[in-house]
């Protein structure tokens, strides 16, 4: 499996994980004093958690379909990848370890930098990587049109 393609399938994981944390939080929401209040440090970062799962799962499927749409094949690609999924996969952990050892805030660092260091390796791939292919193309299409 590539790695474009293990983003795909992350990211479907991780919606569905979204859909099914939502229905477990949703069955305790009611109570009043659930995780100490709706507005307990713990509480919060269960719900943070559990969104999580679903902008992380969109994270991967945006970079799924940009590597659709550009010629990009590189170290870059699999490093950005395996960024995206790291960062996915410890953002929930992390939200739930702290909210259960708040002294543990930085844990958070892990998905953090994951996610940034996925976000400039894309960035490095748009603007130097594919740059030069992206803009040839229109530029050669407008050539041949030219009378």
């Amino acid at each position: 499996m590539d790695a474009a393609k293990i983003n795909l399938v992350f990211a479907w994981l991780w919606i569905f994980l979204g859909f099914a944390s939502g229905m477990m939080l949703g069955m305790f929401f009611h109570r009043e004093n659930w995780l100490g209040g709706y507005g307990s440090f713990k509480r919060r970062l269960y719900r943070l958690g559990h969104i999580s799962f679903f902008g992380l799962g969109a994270v991967n499927l945006l970079f799924w379909l940009t590597l659709k749409n550009i010629p990009a094949t590189s170290a870059l690609v699999s490093a950005a990848s395996w960024a995206f999924i790291v960062g996915g996969i410890a953002m929930p952990v992390c939200c739930l370890v702290m909210a259960h050892r708040p002294k543990a805030h930085m844990i958070f660092s892990v998905p953090v930098v994951s996610l940034l260091v996925g976000g400039v390796l894309m960035l490095l791939l748009l603007c130097h990587g594919t740059g030069h292919a992206l803009s040839a193309t229109p530029s050669a299409t407008l050539t041949q049109a030219s009378p």
